[in-house]
């Protein structure tokens, strides 16, 4: 385990739990990721649950090296699993590491909920682990995610082409960071979005319950 984080780790706000991922959470995570859409662009084809629970347990694994900290997205409204996220690239001397991994189900898209993780994650690493940098990623393909990464603040490093093979394909990836001292910016972005989201999502509901 990295002595870096406390385990187990819970950050919550009003919206959302992120728990540690553990054993007991493959079958429902297995269940409700069978969307293809979720995974386009990921490293593992969840839809298939075989790939899946095999890439759970190698989270897990590589928790126990210190190498990451996978959660899983609990909505606290309901109690349901909606995704999971995770720190990696766990550097401790260096002050550094890097979220990705992250998914949640299509109808959370654009609701507020990816907001309000990115808040309770970046405010841990900066106001409790006193990282000096986070770095996010996306295939540079992965046009939605990106426009998500830049709008929260973080700033566009550039893209290492080919870098990764998947499916028999080439992907090019696209790097982005946080800084210690961009942080009350983004801090402010973030909520400010957050808000914005909530409400755009709340009125979209409502929308749809009065048709």
């Amino acid at each position: 385990m990295n002595n870096w984080l406390s385990h187990p780790l819970i950050l919550e706000d009003e919206l959302v739990k992120l728990v540690p991922l553990a054993i007991e959470h493959f079958e429902e995570l297995a269940d409700a990721s069978s969307d293809e859409i979720i995974w386009t662009y990921m490293p593992v084809r969840g839809m298939d649950k075989d790939q899946l629970l095999f890439a759970l347990k190698d989270a897990l694994k590589k928790r126990e090296e210190g190498e990451q900290y996978p959660f899983v997205v609990v909505d606290k409204q309901t109690g349901r699993l909606i995704g999971s996220t995770r720190y990696l690239r766990l550097n401790k001397e260096y002050r550094n590491l890097e979220i990705g991994y992250t998914w949640y189900l299509p109808e959370y898209w654009g609701s507020g909920y990816n907001e309000a993780c990115k808040l309770l994650l970046l405010t841990h690493c900066f106001e409790t682990l006193k990282t000096v940098r986070v770095q996010i990623i996306a295939s540079d393909l992965n046009v939605r995610s990106r426009r998500a990464i830049e709008r929260l603040g973080a700033v566009f490093e550039g893209v290492l082409r080919d870098v990764v093979i998947r499916n028999g394909n080439k992907r090019s990836v696209a790097y982005y960071s946080i800084l210690e001292e961009e942080w009350p910016t983004v801090q402010s972005t973030l909520k400010a979005l957050k808000t914005e989201r909530l409400m755009q999502h709340a009125q979209k509901r409502n929308s749809d319950n009065s048709r």
